[in-house]
């Protein structure tokens, strides 16, 4: 069986410095699967030349295997702290553990925590106002994050 350790090396080899592995999987039948994402956004023809050089340093002779490299989509939770990063000063949304739901702008991100700025509709004395505050998350207590996808 081929080993994920193997194919996140072979992969890393052909990483650029803006381009970074958000996962690798091996499954059943060597069913492999590498995900790979970039800082400046991700062409087809790099997946490509990914999948190939991963594939040609294999001999199907020996053991087969099916490979498929793809980005991550648009409406797939992070899954690294590199697509964190990525997305500062962006707008995400954060399902906690306890299931509840945020929205606001990244602010900043690392091993232990991300800080995001929130704004809350209220009443006060019968205006309505906007509340901004920021709030911390650790890895921990969420379930998902993801980008909010606009169209403007």
């Amino acid at each position: 069986m081929i080993s994920k350790e193997v194919i996140h090396r072979m992969a890393e080899e052909k990483l650029s410095d803006t381009m970074f592995i958000v996962d690798v999987t091996v499954g059943l039948g060597n069913a492999i699967s590498v995900v790979i994402d970039s800082d400046e956004g991700l062409s087809i023809d790099k997946c490509i030349e990914m999948s190939r050089h991963i594939e040609h340093q294999f001999d199907r002779e020996v053991e087969d295997f099916s490979l498929e490299v793809s980005s991550p989509g648009l409406t797939q939770p992070f899954k690294v702290l590199r697509q964190y990063q990525k997305y500062l000063g962006k707008e995400i949304e954060i399902v906690t553990g306890k299931g509840d739901k945020w929205t606001g702008i990244l602010q900043s991100a690392d091993e232990k925590s991300f800080f995001v700025e929130t704004k809350k509709n209220s009443k006060v004395d019968g205006k309505k106002t906007v509340e901004t505050k920021t709030v911390e998350f650790s890895p921990n207590e969420i379930k998902t994050v993801k980008p909010v996808i606009t169209f403007k």
